[in-house]
């Protein structure tokens, strides 16, 4: 069991999050800074334990969409309080990899995304947000452009899951495929689907989306040991 942040302001965020006291998020996250609490701190032990909890109890079934996203929107705004003051600290952390992530082409569903988003930004993840209706073509670009580890690809309707297959289709074309990690996701997307199209994986949920991303670049990590 890992141990409780010594602060108290530091686990009142936490408490906050665990009890869906979202509104309270913010307020405390400013308390610390004005306690001259170390940023980095409030946000490893306080932020992220915090949505890391909202995350797990989403995945348990015991809190639904509404409490997933106002805990995202209050993750941000904490989030948004403490990014000047966590400048140089973040310049020097290197991310756990870099993803590129959005809606294919045709579909204009942005929330299931977004919560992947934040899970994987509470991971430690960079990443990279190509929105909703993306051609196939652009996710590919962005992948070589920002030196991707992990494409995520979202699609909310049956009509757009064939899109999910043409990305994939164009990284085999351009030779590209052994490149990346491919993931994909969404309500009709199943794991038959993904091993039909050759995606990597499939995430049921957004938790889970983000453990199979922590757990590829953690096997990636091991093999170039």
């Amino acid at each position: 069991m890992a141990e409780k942040p010594e602060n108290e302001t530091v686990q009142k965020i936490v408490e906050a999050f665990k009890g869906a006291d979202f509104d309270e998020v913010l307020g405390l996250t400013q308390q610390a800074v004005d306690e001259g609490l170390d940023p980095g701190s409030v946000l490893d032990d306080g932020l992220i334990v915090g949505i890391r909890e909202v995350g797990e109890q989403f995945r348990r079934g015991e809190v639904y969409l509404p409490e997933m996203m106002m805990a995202a929107d209050a993750w941000q705004e904490a989030m948004d309080l403490l990014d000047l003051l966590l400048g140089g600290q973040k310049a020097a952390r290197k991310p756990a990899g870099t993803v590129v992530i959005g809606t294919v082409r045709g579909d204009i569903h942005a929330l299931g995304k977004n919560i992947v988003i934040n899970m994987l930004q509470t991971e430690g993840f960079e990443v990279i947000d190509l929105g909703v209706d993306v051609p196939a073509s652009r996710f590919v670009d962005e992948a070589e452009k920002h030196k991707a580890d992990i494409i995520a690809l979202s699609a909310l309707m049956t009509t757009t899951m064939p899109q999910q297959k043409e990305v994939i289709e164009h990284l085999y074309a351009r030779g590209d495929r052994e490149a990346y990690y491919v993931m994909v996701g969404g309500g009709p997307t199943t794991a038959d689907w993904a091993t039909e199209i050759k995606a990597d994986v499939y995430g049921e949920t957004a938790a889970d989306a983000a453990a199979l991303a922590v757990a590829y670049m953690a096997e990636q990590k091991g093999a170039r040991a």
